[in-house]
């Protein structure tokens, strides 16, 4: 029985930048990391990979989490995908006034498509991480589909 959605894996190839950009300006918080190299064969048979050599935190956003991954061995692939792809092209977060969000993620240093686009009782846009990794960024106003106690879902820094 599936009970709900874990987490989104998100590649990166510069692991501390990475961790900065999910803690430091989208408010994630980091509840698990590890690293590991060489011959691991539970790690291994999980992954599917031989002799893996990567670092990983597990990032709480409210009531799911985002994996951070930053591999060495095997050597990385450059996949990133436009939003038409197929695959994985990009994650959404759930924001409260849009306009704010998109103005403090923008001096943050985050790029966007464009401004906000109002969708009647939504708005949404896409923008990357520094590695180019696309999150959307969505506002739902009515109370029906919006988290029910619309509070935010995690401590966002100034």
């Amino acid at each position: 029985m599936i009970v709900g959605l874990h987490h989104v894996a998100v590649g990166v190839p510069d692991f501390d930048r990475g961790l900065s950009f999910y803690v430091d300006v989208l408010g994630f918080e980091q509840v698990e990391g590890t690293e590991f190299s060489g011959p691991n064969k539970p790690v291994e048979d999980a992954i599917g990979l031989k002799e893996p050599s990567a670092k990983m935190a597990m990032l709480r956003c409210g009531n799911a989490y985002v994996e951070l991954w930053q591999y060495e061995k095997p050597e990385p692939q450059d996949l990133r995908s436009r939003p038409c792809d197929y695959g994985y092209p990009h994650m959404a977060l759930e924001v409260k006034d849009i306009q704010d969000e998109h103005a403090r993620l923008t001096a943050a240093g985050m790029e966007f498509v464009g401004e906000p686009v109002e969708f009647g009782d939504s708005a949404a846009v896409y923008g990357r991480d520094p590695f180019g990794n696309i999150i959307e960024i969505y506002e739902i106003r009515d109370p029906e589909r919006a988290r029910i106690d619309n509070t935010p879902l995690m401590k966002t820094r100034p």
